[in-house]
C-alpha cells in the first residue's frame, strides 16, 4: 500500500505552508480548511506533505473521506488518488462535478 507507513514516516512533520501560502497561518482552521489542504497536498505537496496531512487528519480512511469531497482535480491528480486511496471515480466530487458540467454543456 502507498502511504501505508504513514506512522512512523509522518512523525515530527507537517505540512508545508508554503501551499497554502494565500493564507493567514496564525488564524488557519486546519479542521475547518481539510479539503482545501488536502487538494493543495495532491496537486503540489511532496511525499512528505502527504505524509504529515495523513497524520494531521487521522490516518488513511479518514484523508480517503476528505479526498472524495474535493470538488476540482485534475485527470492526473484524479487517477492518483483513485489508486493511492483505492477509489473509483465515481466516488470523488470532482469527478461527478465534471460529468454533470459536460452534460449540461452538451445539452
Amino acid at each position: 500500500m502507498v502511504f501505508g507507513d504513514w506512522r512512523q514516516k509522518s512523525k515530527g512533520l507537517t505540512v508545508s505552508p508554503s501551499l497554502l501560502w494565500e493564507y493567514d497561518m496564525e488564524r488557519f482552521d486546519w479542521q475547518r480548511m481539510r479539503v482545501v489542504v488536502m487538494q493543495r497536498v495532491i496537486e503540489r505537496g511532496s511525499d512528505e506533505d502527504m505524509y504529515a496531512a495523513l497524520r494531521l487528519y487521522g490516518g488513511f480512511r479518514k484523508v480517503r473521506e476528505i479526498v472524495k469531497e474535493i470538488p476540482v482535480l485534475a485527470p492526473i491528480d484524479m487517477n492518483f488518488v483513485c489508486l493511492v486511496f483505492g477509489l473509483k471515480k465515481e466516488e470523488l466530487k470532482c469527478y461527478t462535478r465534471r460529468l454533470s458540467r459536460e452534460k449540461l454543456l452538451n445539452s
